[in-house]
This record gives structure tokens, C-alpha cells and sequence, in this order.
């Protein structure tokens, strides 16, 4: 940085500081993630093979977040975090996990656009999570990264607009997250549309568990309810980490009940530096009319698919590592199901494939 740059940079900091009263502290932080890729479809919806390379941005944020104490062991806690793609420059402020609540002996208490208490239980079980292997492309029916209760109606990982969370402080490693995204959307079939989600979450030693809960009013019209309930699991041996997760969800629409089960199980394992990584998904057939569909989820019989990854990392400091991995997902011949993000449109029965070498930094 050059002398008038930190010369503005330290000015700024000390105007901020004595404008901030009792504030404790703000961190800036962030985080880079971009991969080269090559990936393959069978067929996509328009019908054509499809192989490309590209360059994929892999959820880079750029953030503000801190606290003021207001005494009495209450307080203040703010975040602003912004989407940016340093493959194409591209960026939204505030479009990630922001929010203003809060923090005292009853808790956390906050409102904002942040994820749900469903989605936030299970996604750090993913070691792909996230990037174009993640496994909401079979786990909660796609990645919803910001939405409301009308622009996506058939995610269960999301990040709600307009949402209200409480986060109990752990008793014995057990703790409670609860969200609620306000019906504040008026579609023209008059339906009400919210959301209220719900994780109990344990966490003791080598052992995580959790189950989670989400129920989604009238997302696929007036008086019809959608829902999701998922359990997952992790212990630490030593340098190896094992995680499961099994999901359903159910949705009510106009062609009737469409009901799914799926499953996820990954190991990581970590030797110094060198880290060895591997996912599989397994999505069942959906139970339901065979002309009903929502997101990735359809009725009928071969409606199922597996989507696995392995992967390498290697740690080059703290802050920075690069990575590499094989993703392949097959549909069964009536299934359609896609990577989460950055995605290809694939067309019923086909396979995809991508192979990524990645670099990540956080800040």
C-alpha cells in the first residue's frame, strides 16, 4: 500500500473510532474461492452434450462485523457481508449473511438476511460446501444463497430475506436455533407465503449431532405446506472425520403430495498439510404422481440419483490452500438433478461430471 493510501486508511480508522462511542471492535473480513474447471453433461434441457472449461466463483464474500457493548453483559452485534465474484467482478452488498441484533445471557436475538437454522445444521458436515460439488445439489432440492418466500419455493438451503433468528446459548453442549422468514410477500393467488425453521444442535468433544426441522407455508399456493426434517451426525477420530446426514421433505401441490428421502456420508481426513476429502449423496425415488415436480425433486420411478466427489487439498499457510476434485453425479433415467451452483441444466437421465483445481484464501 502506498503512503497516502495507509496515510487515508489510518485517518479513516481513527475518524471511525472516535465516532464509535463505545464500539468494541469491527473486523473486515472476506474470503476468495475460484476453481478452473472442466465439466461435462450427457445431454442438457435443450438436448446437445455439453463439455466445457470455465472459470467458477465459489461463493466469495467481502464482509464488516462487530459488536458494542451496552453493559450489563448485553450486546450490540452487526454484519454486513457482500457477494463478489473475482471471476467476473461482480458483487452485491449485503446479498450474503447480514444482519442487527442482540447478544446476552438469553442468547442471540437478530434480524437480517441470513441462513436458516435448517440449512446452517448440516452444511459444514459437506467438505465440498461450498463449491460446484456441494451436496445440495441432491441435499434440500438446490441452494437457495438469497431468497424470499416467492423467488425460490422449493430450496431447503437458504438464505432468507426478511428473517428473524434466536440462538440460545449451548447448556452442555446442547443448543437451540430457531428462524422465521415474515410473510411479507403477497403473490397474486392470495396465498400468505413464510417460513419458520428450527436446529437442536449438540456438540461435546469429538461428537456433533443435530436435527433439524423447516416447514415452508404456503410456497406452493394458498393452504399448502411443504416440509423438511434431516438428522445429522459426526465424530472425530483422531485426524479423521466421519459425517452423515438423512433428509426428507415432503411438499403439498396442486398434482398432490411429492415426498422424498435422501442421504449424505463424507470422510475427511487430515495428515499435516495434506488433506483427502470425499462425499456421496443419494437421492430416492420421489413418491408422488409422476407429472409432479419441484426444483430437482420429481414423482415417479426412476426419479433417483447419486452424486459423489473426492478431492485433495494442501494447506499453504493459516489463511490459504489450494485444492483439487472429481465430481460425478448420475441421474437414474427420469431424474434431472444438477450441481447446486454453477450449474449446467441438464436433461432427464443424464450424467455430469467436473474435475476443479481451486485456490482459497480468507481474510
Amino acid at each position: 500500500m502506498s503512503k497516502p493510501l495507509r496515510h487515508g486508511a489510518v485517518a479513516c480508522v481513527a475518524l471511525y473510532a472516535a465516532t464509535a462511542g463505545a464500539q468494541t471492535h469491527v473486523q473486515i473480513y472476506g474470503r476468495l474461492n475460484v476453481s478452473a474447471e472442466h465439466v461435462k453433461a450427457s445431454a442438457t434441457a435443450a438436448g446437445p452434450r455439453l463439455s466445457q472449461a470455465r472459470i467458477s466463483n465459489n461463493r466469495s464474500v467481502l464482509g464488516f462485523r462487530g459488536s458494542e457493548d451496552l453493559g450489563d453483559g448485553l450486546k450490540l452485534v452487526f454484519q454486513i457481508e457482500a457477494s463478489v465474484s473475482p471471476d467476473t467482478g461482480a458483487g452485491e452488498i449485503a446479498r450474503r449473511d447480514t444482519r442487527i441484533g442482540l447478544d446476552g445471557n438469553f442468547g442471540t436475538l437478530f434480524v437480517g438476511n441470513w441462513v436458516t437454522a435448517y440449512n446452517g445444521a448440516t452444511s459444514g458436515l459437506d467438505p465440498f460446501y461450498p463449491t460446484t460439488a456441494g451436496y445440495m445439489g441432491i441435499m434440500a432440492n438446490g441452494a437457495g444463497p438469497a431468497v424470499d418466500n416467492v423467488s425460490n419455493t422449493s430450496s431447503f438451503d437458504r438464505r432468507q430475506a426478511n428473517s428473524v433468528h434466536y440462538w440460545s446459548k449451548p447448556w452442555k453442549g446442547l443448543g437451540l436455533r430457531i428462524s422465521h422468514g415474515v410473510n411479507e410477500e403477497r403473490p397474486a393467488n392470495g396465498a400468505r407465503p413464510n417460513l419458520t425453521s428450527a436446529a437442536a444442535i449438540y456438540e461435546h468433544g469429538a461428537w456433533y449431532a443435530t436435527l433439524a426441522h423447516e416447514r415452508h407455508h404456503d410456497y406452493q399456493g394458498p393452504g399448502r405446506n411443504d416440509s423438511g426434517t434431516k438428522f445429522g451426525l459426526a465424530y472425530q477420530f483422531g485426524a479423521t472425520r466421519v459425517a452423515a446426514v438423512a433428509e426428507r421433505l415432503k411438499y403439498e401441490t396442486g398434482l398432490g403430495d411429492l415426498e422424498r428421502d435422501a442421504c449424505y456420508v463424507s470422510v475427511s481426513h487430515q495428515m499435516g498439510s495434506h488433506g483427502l476429502r470425499a462425499g456421496v449423496a443419494r437421492a430416492d425415488d420421489g413418491k408422488g404422481a409422476a407429472a409432479n415436480r419441484v426444483g430437482f425433486v420429481r414423482g415417479g420411478p426412476q426419479t433417483g440419483a447419486i452424486h459423489a466427489t473426492l478431492g485433495y487439498d494442501y494447506t499453504l499457510s493459516k489463511r490459504t490452500m489450494v485444492y483439487a476434485y472429481h465430481t460425478h453425479l448420475d441421474n437414474e433415467a427420469n431424474a434431472a438433478y444438477d450441481f447446486a451452483i454453477n450449474s449446467l441444466g441438464p436433461g432427464a437421465g443424464s450424467t455430469l461430471k467436473g474435475t476443479a483445481f481451486g485456490l482459497r484464501h480468507s481474510f
